[in-house]
């Protein structure tokens, strides 16, 4: 520890602030639907969830070296600075799409600003491009299809097997599903996502001569890590929990436990095979699912669409943000002060913005506006209406109360109400 150096410390405790956006943002992959059918009270899922990510910091350090000495050659002549701007660019695109309630991939933030950073300063030599597309962009076109198809599938089951069974005697076994599931999804984010921290970290320690090469994170890096993305969960990130659980299906309790189950299998055997993937697209692919494997289940594909322009955006976005401050950074001194004055104003900016219209605890709850059934949702529900019982006869009273006001004359005091003969 002795011998870090200013702008390796400037660079550690950046990695922790992405570390804690990376918890607020991607709180929502566990405990959305959690939240979203009252199994859990908000406050208390995103403690449970803190706390499990902490511990599954702890368990694994295979996607770190993954990063740490996989996706970026440390040894093309990789310095802090070029670190310190690919974690800017990532800070920056986790602000503007947690604003925006979008779920997007905070790990490939981390990709696309290192990536953008190194090809400025270093060039193409200082990129592994295999490793690139073989452990982030092959997993991140195929594990939201693997994680919606198994949720889809698991969801289909579930309903099978509570087939005639009485909807309360089933919903405190579900409940307890989903607490489980969602436990084991935060440990999975924790064992996932706290590593990409770590890998950071120790590659600003590797640049700088402080530890070795092909090292593992020093203990120090990884409670540090596991504190900051604990902490960043626990805040949580109210406007991606309210997307993932009210915006992109109605969901029910049988749903967010096969959805959070078949998350949670993908996740762990990618940390496990050390595949540095997206946890939010794997999650809302598993919500899709569920969505699409309930009988009459609707999925709102105009939000799910903004949803995929935003992961297709995230890599080169934080890209370019990453190259421009990797040029700035390159000046000098003052250009490493400059950009961290710059990432700071900007992020001031959209915390302001955020507090025009908070979501918090108290209203993550309340859902978006009705949308109107588009071709896809209407062609579905003409192959498998929904279920008769008590789902589609509050879907039914829902519509009528919004068709109410288009079809009901409203009464005035000029048109006093007359006797029926």
């Amino acid at each position: 520890m002795e011998h870090i150096t200013l702008l390796i410390g400037i660079v550690i405790v950046t990695a922790l602030v992405f570390d804690f956006t990376n918890g607020f943002h991607d709180t929502a992959n566990a405990m959305a639907t959690t939240i979203s059918t009252g199994a859990l009270r908000p406050k208390t899922a995103v403690a449970m969830s803190a706390g499990l990510n902490l511990v599954g910091a702890f368990l694994s350090v295979e996607v770190a070296k993954t990063i740490s000495g996989g996706i970026i050659d440390e040894s093309a002549g990789i310095r802090p600075e070029v670190i310190f701007a690919g974690l800017v660019g990532a800070v920056v695109w986790n602000l503007l799409t947690w604003l925006a309630g979008l779920p997007s991939s905070s790990s490939h933030a981390l990709f696309g600003g290192l990536i953008g950073a190194t090809l400025v300063s270093v060039g193409t030599g200082g990129v592994h491009g295999e490793a690139v597309v073989m452990k982030v962009l092959i997993p991140a076109v195929a594990a939201p299809f693997v994680a919606g198809l198994a949720s889809m599938a698991a969801t289909r089951l579930t309903y099978r097997l509570a087939r005639g069974r009485d909807e309360a005697d089933t919903a405190k076994g579900y409940r307890a599903g989903q607490i489980a599931s969602a436990a084991l999804v935060s440990l999975a984010h924790g064992t996932n996502d706290a590593q990409k921290t770590m890998g950071v970290i120790t590659l600003a320690l590797i640049t700088g001569g402080v530890v070795a090469p092909h090292s593992d994170p020093p203990m120090w890096v990884i409670v540090s890590a596991g504190l900051a993305i604990a902490l960043g969960t626990y805040l949580g990130g109210w406007r991606i929990i309210r997307t993932m659980g009210k915006g992109i299906t109605d969901i029910q309790p049988p749903q967010g436990f096969a959805a959070q189950t078949g998350a949670a299998a993908t996740i762990l055997a990618s940390s496990h095979l050390g595949f540095a993937l997206s946890t939010t697209q794997v999650c809302s692919g598993s919500v899709m699912g569920s969505g699409l494997g309930r009988k009459g289940g609707v999925v709102r594909w105009s939000t799910a669409g903004r949803m995929v322009v935003a992961w297709g955006l995230t890599l080169p976005a934080a890209g370019l943000v990453s190259a421009g401050a990797a040029y700035l950074a390159d000046q000098g001194p003052w250009g490493v002060a400059t950009v961290a004055v710059l990432a700071l104003a900007v992020c001031g900016g959209i915390w302001a913005a955020s507090r025009r219209k908070p979501v918090d605890h108290t209203n993550v709850n309340e859902g978006p506006a009705v949308e109107p059934a588009g071709v896809v949702t209407t062609a579905l529900q003409t192959v498998a209406p929904p279920p008769a019982g008590p789902v589609a006869a509050n879907a039914a009273a829902d519509a009528a109360t919004h068709a109410a006001p288009a079809t009901t004359p409203a009464k005035t005091p000029a048109q006093p109400a007359t006797a029926s003969s």
